[in-house]
């Protein structure tokens, strides 16, 4: 079964779009300066607050301090932490022991020898990406040669869907500019997103 994640949410209606849909996940990019969609761990607060309660918070990080992410974990509160820096084994161990949730690491795939960190992480789920936010799908001939479950991200939209939970392996489609309109979210695209991902659950 392949979960959806929708990410990068900043906006009251941003939530209630995901609300009416009912992802998995929903994503929160926490004090990341490079991103658009950033939200400051007191506004994620806000908006977990009107989320659905089904639907699991992620925090997403990008090589911010130890404590930092820790106390944002329990302030907002999170259900997963996601990480999309140069943080090491170390640094993941560390922040699972310190707040006791599941951590994502990403990693970045531009060519199939890329794949070999994402395999001996220490994360509890590793999460392929062309990049940091690309909106761009690398080669998914490579995921071939993976060898333990993961998430898929990049280039996702809710036509590309279909193809992208067929792949072995996939655990969770983590979607965010491909369900956008003008750099904001928009809710067609998150509905028509989880419907195809609900669909091949069905099937």
């Amino acid at each position: 079964m392949t979960g959806i994640k929708i990410c990068g949410l900043f906006r009251n209606c941003d939530i209630d779009y995901v609300n009416e849909a009912g992802p998995d996940y929903a994503g929160f990019i926490i004090n990341y300066p490079r991103s658009h969609r950033r939200v400051t761990p007191e506004r994620a607060a806000e908006l977990r607050r009107r989320l659905r309660p089904q639907i699991r918070a992620v925090g997403v990080f990008v090589d911010r301090p130890l404590s930092e992410v820790v106390t944002a974990a329990g302030e907002i509160p999170l259900d997963v932490i996601q990480l999309h820096g140069s943080e090491d084994d170390d640094y993941i161990c560390a922040l699972r022991e310190e707040t006791g949730l599941p951590v994502w690491k990403a990693f970045r795939i531009r060519e199939r020898k890329d794949l070999a960190a994402a395999m001996t992480s220490a994360a509890d789920v590793v999460l392929l990406d062309n990049g940091t936010g690309t909106g761009q799908a690398f080669d998914w001939s490579f995921l071939a040669d993976m060898e333990r479950p993961f998430i898929l991200a990049g280039g996702l939209t809710p036509e590309r869907i279909p193809d992208a939970a067929a792949i072995p392996g996939v655990r969770v489609l983590d979607i965010s500019s491909g369900v956008e309109t003008d750099r904001v979210k928009d809710r067609e695209k998150i509905l028509r997103a989880v419907k195809a991902a609900r669909r091949q659950e069905g099937e």
